[in-house]
């Protein structure tokens, strides 16, 4: 059983309001994927700079197919060229691995321990012949903050915007 639990891997000396961004993979990455994305996001945030100060950055893979990206701005508040920088480092990811990181449209659920991808435009039809239920729980990739992250990331589709499409 995957162990979904995000805590221990937040900083938990990043401020509650630092700001989040999650990109959803189209699909799973392989292993190696994985230890590569981890060396360029690593990479990424050491060298992450808004107007010549250094962004207090953080980014990780979860669930192999979520990369969450965190900036602390107490210090350095991340400007229009910094999250730039780092639309082009997760364009960089799409493109090695052949996958969508900005699909919108594609909704992720977690059923039977595991991620499941679903378009929008079938949900009515999902809930109406029980692959998912309101209750089922939804990655809901529109928190912006760490607090948000944290309390509402991974909550019931009827706890979401999802609830008025259902």
């Amino acid at each position: 059983m995957m162990n979904f639990s995000i805590e221990e891997h937040i900083p938990s000396h990043f401020n509650d309001n630092a700001r989040v961004w999650i990109f959803q993979s189209s699909r799973l990455f392989s292993m190696s994927e994985a230890f590569e994305i981890e060396t360029i996001l690593k990479d990424h945030c050491s060298g992450w700079k808004s107007h010549g100060k250094e962004v207090n950055g953080y980014a990780n893979l979860f669930f192999g197919q979520f990369i969450v990206v965190m900036a602390d701005e107490t210090e350095a508040t991340v400007g229009g060229c910094s999250t730039d920088s780092l639309f082009r480092t997760i364009k960089q990811i799409e493109a090695l691995c052949k996958v969508n990181l900005f699909d919108r449209q594609m909704l992720a659920f977690l059923v039977n321990d595991k991620v499941q991808l679903l378009p929008l435009a079938q949900i009515k039809y999902a809930v109406s012949n029980n692959h998912i239920s309101p209750t089922t729980i939804y990655f809901n990739n529109t928190v912006g903050t760490k607090k948000e992250l944290m309390a509402n990331w991974m909550i019931p589709m009827n706890e979401s915007w999802l609830s008025a499409k259902v």
